[in-house]
């Protein structure tokens, strides 16, 4: 059995479209496990399980994880989905031979200016693994980005447990032959579709990179009009690149409403390639 664990905040919008896309292409049975915050969820059908739930999404994660616990069996699989990803493809062929060789699989986005960590979009592993490991999927764990930056983010913690218990990992690489945004709109290893930021202000790490450089503040007398209109600057760039990537937002999320296949403008023949093992 596939026990789902998903978390959703504020709109309903992805439930319909994230349990459309799970029946299609899951090939073995799942039941779906949903932390719901300021949504009504209405009437999901058989299978599914909602808790409210408030607070950051580590938490949230860690809480359904819980749940999961309490019910499932060690040779179940917990399989980890953000509120805005799903399979595009049965994603049970990747899964299987990823866990025949190592210990979870998990989504990586090195394209998000460096993360290492194992991404909750996307990451399987059996009840037993995550009880070994006592599974958290909390931040803290740090590592230098591509500006040579200590960051963590969620996930951090649960690459050092994998360390500490001696567990490998199979990451999932972006699949992506055209990108309409360098981290959003992503397919991984030709099966997962995340589309991100579908929850909150669609700005990456990469975005924040483009961001103009503010005008040196050290010549004397100058420095109040240079603070001001480099705050100005930044402001505007901000809400430019925000609508640009709300409207981009917008139009996937009509496709993939209207044609199961929407994914395919964005990968190569070679997509559905094996992932690379850790």
């Amino acid at each position: 059995m596939i026990h789902v664990a998903s978390a959703h905040i504020r709109t309903s919008r992805w439930l319909t479209e994230q349990l459309r896309y799970l029946h299609r292409h899951m090939s073995e049975p799942f039941d779906v496990y949903l932390s719901l915050e300021d949504v009504d969820p209405g009437t999901l059908g058989p299978g599914v399980l909602t808790f409210e739930h408030c607070g950051p999404h580590a938490g949230k994660l860690n809480m359904l994880a819980a749940e999961i616990e309490a019910r499932a069996d060690d040779g179940d699989l917990i399989m980890f989905l953000d509120g805005d990803a799903f399979p595009v493809e049965d994603p049970m062929p990747v899964i299987r031979g990823a866990l025949e060789a190592t210990d979870l699989v998990a989504l990586q986005r090195p394209e998000n200016a460096g993360d290492l960590q194992p991404h909750p979009a996307f990451c399987v592993t059996s009840v037993a693994n995550w009880r070994r490991m006592h599974g958290d999927w909390s931040a803290g764990l740090t590592w230098k980005d591509d500006e040579g930056r200590w960051r963590s983010d969620v996930g951090g913690n649960l690459l050092r447990l994998l360390e500490l218990h001696d567990m490998t990992w199979t990451p999932l690489r972006r699949t992506n032959s055209l990108d309409l945004h360098p981290v959003w709109f992503g397919v991984y290893a030709g099966v997962i579709y995340h589309h991100g930021a579908g929850f909150r202000a669609a700005q990456s790490r990469q975005d924040l990179q483009a961001a103009p450089r503010p005008l040196p503040t050290t010549v004397p007398g100058l420095r109040g009009l240079a603070r001001s209109f480099n705050a100005r600057r930044r402001m505007r760039w901000a809400e430019t690149n925000a609508r640009e990537v709300r409207s981009l937002s917008d139009e996937v999320f009509a496709e993939l409403q209207q044609d199961f296949d929407f994914y395919r403008r964005f990968v190569s023949s070679s997509g559905a390639s094996a992932p690379s093992t850790r």
